[in-house]
């Protein structure tokens, strides 16, 4: 863990006013700030526009030592460098696939010989092993893990090569990690605090509430009514803004739909070509296209101030996600809506994925045997060349053999068999992974239902949205359609059992009280993800106990 350093109030406000032309820093950025200075790993939960990556900038420019920032798009990472140029923090540089490899050498040379500050890096870089040794050769004294909702598999956004940062990190000697994320709910940051191997973490956690965006859904029989419904509101409605459907082929047909109404629109996913989708992202961001009708290929690193309206045609997969998505408007301060268009049988695609991915023991020996064959070390890609089966439940029976502790994962990517998974233990190793498979698709369900009561939901919206979240709303935000129709209401004084509160079931286990609505109560249970009881049923039935 990194030494804790010792800094006044005045030189943090002073490195901000300095450095980054900050008349003041914004809610929770001090916290952060002063709980790196002291050497904590921390883990920040802060909407986008919160100033995070400044959070980075100031404790990065008054620790000694190189600040190395881990960033998964290299969209984000010019982004960061060129506002550190417009800045006087410091010097920096990147390392990803599109730098040269005499930009490669000179940014590790700017590094060893003290003149780089920040150095920004693409996970995917520590599989150079000449990289990873140079970084221990010249340890970084800040550790910052951007998006790092990345590294959750129970997130909206996994990407495998986050899972080797933990490894890293230790390897690195463990300097002080910190952790960012614009979204992650209760369970995604416990697992991003185990897998990073945070340590004595302080958890950060400010500002999910949106209150200038107004919240909404509008209920449609079918397809073709919910297209109509949809046409004429982003007619009506102030532009820029973002349409987010489910699949390219929707992407196509909605941008169409759009056009004969006389929109300016384009479509964007992950099946353009990369020039053409860059072409239509800076068009957007310029103001020369009024509506992008967009995949989730379309989002992290949209930083666009002034859109006015974020539009589900399709529903999305989950809460986090949805708030992610919405979270792209109004980032001006000035009032936007987000207003899901639901049709119930949107919900069976969200249900189809939500249930695959399941894996039988077979699988999981067949994964375990590859690596064992391989004298007990290899890549990932020498698993699969010995195996029949998809990359993803390639990478699932990995992730739930680490968590059994039959397997390691090092710094470059490689895996290891554990020396104590013996003949004797194999089996109940292979049990235990299969198993915890199984609670990840059963939290996945339960995610799909908590975004399904959103779309039915009689109360409060932003009620039900920050609950997800672990925060309590007390009052129903009268900025929702349901507030604004009468029919959202505050929960009972007498309830049983308060928000916030721990329980037990007696079949579930330990969880949180997230929410009361009526008669109605939403727990976040610790192994099965996210459940909604009948309060009267829980009371008869003495299913829950107070913790």
């Amino acid at each position: 863990m990194g030494a804790p350093t010792t800094f006044s109030r005045a030189e943090i406000r002073r490195t901000a006013q300095e450095g980054l032309g900050f008349d003041r820093l914004r809610p929770g950025q001090q916290q952060v700030i002063e709980a790196v200075l002291n050497g904590r790993d921390t883990l920040a939960v802060m909407p986008t526009g919160s100033g995070k990556s400044a959070i980075y900038q100031i404790a990065g420019a008054l620790i000694p030592g190189v600040t190395l920032v881990v960033s998964p798009l290299i969209a984000l990472q010019k982004d960061q460098l060129d506002s550190l140029a417009e800045g006087e923090v410091g010097e920096a540089a990147a390392l990803n696939s599109t730098v040269a490899e005499s930009q490669r050498e000179e940014a590790l040379s700017d590094m060893e010989r003290e003149r780089l500050e920040f150095v920004f890096m693409a996970p995917e870089q520590f599989n150079n092993v000449e990289v990873t040794e140079r970084l221990r050769g010249n340890p970084p004294s800040l550790f910052v893990v951007d998006e790092a909702h990345c590294i959750s598999e129970w997130g909206h956004d996994f990407r495998p090569d986050y899972l080797k940062l933990g490894a890293v990190i230790e390897q690195l000697g463990h300097p002080t990690v910190l952790a960012l994320t614009a979204t992650a709910a209760p369970p995604v940051r416990r697992e991003i605090v185990e897998r990073l191997g945070m340590r004595d973490v302080r958890t950060v956690v400010r500002g999910f509430d949106r209150p200038n965006i107004w919240l909404g859904v509008a209920t449609a029989q079918d397809e073709s009514a919910k297209e109509k419904m949809l046409v004429k509101q982003v007619v009506a409605a102030e532009k820029p803004g973002i349409v987010y459907v489910a699949t390219r082929k929707h992407a196509s047909e909605v941008t169409a739909k759009l056009r004969e109404a006389g929109v300016c629109a384009e479509f964007y996913h992950a099946g353009m070509a990369a020039k053409e989708r860059e072409r239509v992202h800076d068009d957007f961001m310029s103001d020369k296209i009024e509506v992008i009708v967009a995949t989730i290929a379309f989002g992290m690193g949209v930083d666009k101030p002034n859109v006015r309206f974020v539009f589900h045609y399709d529903i999305s997969e989950s809460m986090d996600a949805y708030y992610q998505e919405i979270g792209r408007a109004g980032r001006d301060g000035e009032p936007a809506r987000a207003l899901l268009f639901y049709c119930p049988s949107d919900l069976g695609l969200r249900r189809f994925f939500a249930s695959s991915g399941a894996l039988d023991e077979e699988q999981v020996r067949q994964v375990l045997d590859a690596l064992l064959l391989n004298e007990g070390r290899a890549t990932a890609d020498e698993i699969a060349d010995l195996v029949a089966l998809s990359q993803s439940k390639q990478v699932a029976a990995l992730n739930r053999l680490v968590e059994a502790g039959a397997i390691r994962r090092l710094p470059d990517g490689t895996y290891e068999a554990s020396a104590g998974v013996d003949d004797a233990r194999l089996d109940a190793v292979i049990h235990e992974a299969v198993d915890a498979q199984a609670k990840r698709r059963e939290y996945d369900r339960s995610r799909v239902e908590m975004i399904r009561a959103y779309a039915e939901l009689t109360g409060c919206r932003r009620q039900h949205l920050l609950s997800y979240f672990g925060e309590e709303l007390p009052e129903p935000c009268g900025y929702c359609d349901n507030c604004e129709a009468g029919v959202a209401h505050g929960a009972s004084e007498d309830a049983p059992f308060a928000a916030g509160s721990r329980v037990a079931h007696k079949r579930w286990g330990q969880g949180q009280v997230l929410r009361l609505e009526g008669e109605n109560m939403v727990i976040l249970f610790d192994s099965v993800g996210y459940k909604t009881l009948s309060v009267p049923v829980v009371l008869e039935g003495e299913l829950l106990t107070p913790i």
